[in-house]
């Protein structure tokens, strides 16, 4: 049995907008995708809530990427989704579009030199819409974060090229819920999961 690690924040571990509560695992696109794929894969969820790929979180390394995702890389992995990002255009990390950049690579960077061999699939996050404003949400996101949302699709491209991966910009598969400008529905989840179930049948042609 393959394994696939999915690695990133709230819209991994299955946040539900505006209530806050966490979605089921059969609501969840990763358990969706532990569905499709059956006994061919483990689908190994590992999302955070308010996660950040590389800005130093101060709520703990748990919740700083990069801090978190070592104990995580084991070399049985066979892929490794990264999908992760949003939460370091909060206003008070204050990051360019270059250290965004320099901290997606330095992401990928440990995950590929911890595990070599496995397949890296790279999501860029969805745009923020200007609900996140009207939610609880504007205590963390500000019209600077949505100006700088809409760069990171172009800005994970360049890193998946530079390092390899496959890239899927998810504006082209789901849209963030109206409720909250920031998390996805139930119905967005399961597009994500065939998604994903698609560029695994793409990647691994074996199963």
């Amino acid at each position: 049995m393959k394994k696939i690690l999915c690695f990133g924040d709230s819209n991994i571990f299955g946040f539900i907008p505006e209530s806050g509560k966490r979605y089921p695992k059969n609501i969840r696109w990763t358990g969706i995708l532990q569905g499709l794929v059956q006994n061919d894969f483990e689908v190994i969820e590992a999302g955070c809530n308010n996660r950040t790929a590389f800005a130093d979180n101060p709520c703990g390394n748990l919740q700083t990427g990069y801090k978190a995702i070592p104990p995580l890389l084991t070399k049985d992995l066979d892929c490794i989704i990264l999908a992760i990002g949003i939460n370091d255009l909060q206003f008070s990390y204050n990051q360019s579009l270059e250290q965004i950049q320099d901290g997606i690579e330095k992401l990928v960077g440990i995950a590929q030199e911890k595990c070599p061999d496995a397949k890296m699939i790279l999501v860029s996050p969805s745009v923020l819409t200007e609900d996140v404003l009207k939610s609880g949400f504007s205590a963390m996101f500000d019209e600077t974060s949505i100006e700088k949302s809409k760069h990171l699709s172009a800005i994970y491209k360049n890193v998946a090229d530079k390092t390899g991966c496959f890239f899927i910009d998810i504006n082209s598969v789901a849209k963030v819920s109206s409720l909250d400008g920031l998390h996805y529905s139930a119905t967005e989840h399961k597009k994500i999961a065939h998604k994903m179930f698609k560029i695994l049948s793409l990647l691994f042609k074996d199963f």
